[in-house]
């Protein structure tokens, strides 16, 4: 299972470094389309996600983005937040799962809906 820690700490980075980014934007798929954008990026400050992903992967972090890897679509996007949800019991409730994803898609992967 060690494989999966990587990949849910990796997400919870994504989360973090979203919250900074100055991406265009591009349509939402539908499992992001009520996300709450501002409440996402206050999780990824809250949860201090960017500190614990920039201790554990080269360039502060940013590593986590290069390459995607398993991470192709919004789903799975979603999943990998729920499973740092779960791994560090943060004890987030599905909206601010989605929340922080949608934070992730916008900045970062870019999912086309």
């Amino acid at each position: 299972m060690q494989v999966f820690r990587i990949r849910s700490q990796h997400l919870l980075l994504a989360a973090a470094l979203a919250a900074t980014g100055a991406w265009a934007q591009v349509p939402a798929p539908a499992i992001f389309k009520d996300a709450d954008l501002k409440l996402g990026e206050q999780l990824i400050a809250e949860h201090k996600c960017n500190q614990c992903h920039a201790m554990k992967w080269a360039d502060d972090g940013k590593a986590i983005y290069r390459p995607r890897g398993s991470i192709d679509s919004a789903g799975k996007l979603r999943g990998m937040v729920e499973g740092c949800n779960t791994q560090m019991s943060l004890g987030l409730f599905p909206e601010e799962v989605t929340a922080i994803a949608a934070v992730l898609n916008r900045d970062h992967y870019r999912f086309a809906p």
